[in-house]
């Protein structure tokens, strides 16, 4: 079996961070970002949109020849490989952004079998296109020392275990791991975990996930 990656990065330094014709760097998708006052209540508890001092929704999107370029990229590795997996560093906080939404949607539309995310150091939700898995937020699997020199603590990680076979992958799961004080990365049971497996599962629901225990590893049910 053959494996194909595709990484693009939408979160990286403005300084002559993103390659170009010219000059080395990495590749990214520009993702965009607008404050719009709704004219209609969009969610509960929101007040009237034409009281003074109504915070703005925001919203994200990628840019549209990035997002092709990167759409085509896929597309012509498809043929060359038996999986296809589209890595995307992306994020804020533990949002699942329009943006990053877009992006996942459009690599599976051009082939990719999985998407793989992070950037944000948090586990984030996970959802599904076209019954393809998409991990959002992979957390952290090894960061002792982060920018600025910062000792990190005991930050949450998943580790994605997948059947991958010639018609694509199957039977997808995750289990979840902690980087503890001794620079050791170890795995964790689910029991001890309850709260951010309640979170995760919740979360996913909306975009399409069902997730199922395991013993202490969690199941992508199938046909989700």
């Amino acid at each position: 079996m053959r494996f194909g990656f595709l990484q693009r990065s939408s979160v990286y330094w403005p300084t002559n961070h993103e390659a170009r014709e010219d000059a080395a760097g990495i590749a990214v998708i520009r993702g965009h970002t607008a404050y719009h006052v709704p004219v209609f209540k969009t969610r509960v508890g929101m007040p009237p949109p034409n009281r003074p001092g109504v915070p703005p929704d925001i919203i994200t999107w990628a840019d549209a020849a990035y997002l092709r370029a990167f759409a085509d990229d896929i597309a012509a590795l498809r043929p060359q490989v038996d999986i296809v997996v589209a890595s995307c560093h992306w994020g804020l906080n533990k949002d699942v952004l329009q943006y990053m939404t877009e992006i996942a949607h459009a690599a599976i539309d051009a082939g990719a079998d999985i998407v793989m995310g992070h950037g944000p150091h948090y586990s984030l939700p996970v959802g599904t296109h076209k019954g393809k898995p998409i991990f959002y937020g992979l957390g952290n699997l090894s960061f002792d020392t982060g920018h600025g020199g910062r000792k990190h603590g005991d930050w949450l990680g998943m580790v994605v275990r997948a059947t991958a076979g010639r018609n694509g992958i199957a039977d997808v799961g995750f289990g979840f791991v902690r980087h503890n004080d001794r620079n050791e990365t170890v795995p964790c049971g689910l029991d001890k975990e309850a709260a951010e497996l309640a979170d995760i599962v919740a979360r996913s629901a909306p975009l399409g996930a069902r997730l199922r225990r395991d013993g202490d590893q969690v199941r992508l049910e199938s046909g989700a």
